[in-house]
């Protein structure tokens, strides 16, 4: 029989690498076993960002990077394996978020591509995939999906916390204390997406790395205050979002808006003000902490202006409680993997705006499945 170790797998928003992480369940806090970054090749990474955008001969282009990135995901547990010297036959399953290509959940649909099957054959490793299509159907966004985890693994009952996750995209998770509430959450907007995107163009690297580009420069006022104007700031939770709205249109349009003079280093700054402001505004007051996971937590730039936008509430990365916070979500999508094979819900409804909790995922058997594991 395996024992109580999961793998998950993650390639978000900013679609840098994909992140592998081992993980055993046996222990309270889960134990990450070990993680690692499996590279994207640059041709796959510009096919999945140009099926990030409409555009012509859609489907056969997805197809073709279904199967790609199905490999390289296999590939990746292979790695995983190798790295920690576990046999496939010892892994329960494995959680594939997949990649998100496009998240229009407003007209109930969400597509993560990254084939399963092959995960499956390749590895022998049941697999569990596609988690965010059924809590659609059920009539919520189908994101965030990492707030039941994180009320499973950093919730406390005498205290109220936030749990930060910063990708390309930026998500809360609202954990009160017992008796004060539901737990909620939603996308607060940009993440570290826009700030990846403008670094790229203007100086050709893929991120800023600890922020030291917009530390150069100072925020503008008024192109904070342009960003701000956007609507779904002012819309209230359940609400998500991704690169179909926050994208290089939009903060093009945006800049042609304030002029053109704006010295590219201010605009970095005002992008990681605008992270701060929007993710700051979504803590309520009464918190007794702000845990912050993602490739965020690395920007110190940006949990300096973090911390300067929560005042008094303590500012702490999750690696202070337990896990390291860059693999946090590879990890929250191994633990859904095994709510989905223990038949239990991996949604939160108040979270999502889903009708009810839901079973989430579709299960592809590995080579032990008839053994029922």
């Amino acid at each position: 029989m395996p024992s109580d170790h999961y793998i998950g797998l993650m390639s978000g928003t900013s679609l840098d690498a994909i992140d592998a992480a081992l993980v055993d369940f046996s222990v309270t806090p889960p134990r990450l076993v070990h993680a690692l970054n499996h590279p994207i090749p640059d041709t796959l990474r510009s096919a999945l960002l140009a099926l990030c955008r409409p555009g012509g001969d859609e489907i056969e282009r997805m197809a073709h990077a279904d199967v790609a990135l199905g490999e390289l995901l296999a590939d990746a547990v292979a790695a995983l394996l190798a790295a920690t010297g576990h046999e496939a036959g010892e892994i329960r399953a494995i959680g594939s978020h997949g990649q998100t290509i496009r998240h229009l959940p407003d007209q109930g649909f969400s597509l993560q591509i990254g084939d399963p099957n092959r995960i499956a054959q390749r590895s022998g490793i049941t697999t569990v995939a596609d988690f965010r299509r059924r809590d659609l159907a059920a009539g919520g966004q189908g994101a965030p999906l990492v707030p039941a985890f994180h009320a499973a693994v950093f919730g406390d009952p005498a205290r109220c916390r936030v749990v930060v996750n910063i990708g390309g995209i930026a998500n809360v998770t609202l954990l009160p204390a017992d008796g004060d509430g539901p737990v909620s959450g939603f996308d607060t907007g940009p993440g570290n997406g826009l700030m990846d995107l403008w670094i790229q163009r203007h100086r050709q690297q893929a991120y800023d790395a600890d922020g030291a580009w917009a530390a150069s420069g100072e925020a503008d006022p008024g192109l904070l205050a342009c960003f701000l104007e956007d609507d779904y700031f002012a819309r209230q939770g359940p609400k998500s979002t991704g690169r179909e709205h926050f994208n290089g249109d939009w903060l093009d349009e945006r800049l042609s808006r304030v002029g053109d003079d704006i010295a590219p280093a201010v605009v970095q700054a005002t992008l990681c003000e605008l992270t701060a402001v929007t993710i700051a505004r979504a803590v309520p007051g009464g918190c007794d902490e702000v845990i912050v996971c993602g490739g965020g937590a690395c920007n110190g730039r940006l949990m300096q202006r973090l911390a300067a936008r929560l005042g008094p509430i303590p500012l702490h990365t999750s690696d202070q409680r337990g896990l390291p916070a860059t693999w946090v979500e590879a990890v929250a999508f191994a633990w859904l993997a095994r709510e989905t094979l223990a038949g239990r819900p991996g949604n939160v409804p108040a979270v999502t705006g889903a009708s009810g909790p839901v079973v989430l995922g579709a299960i592809y058997p590995g080579a032990r499945w008839s053994s029922g594991t």
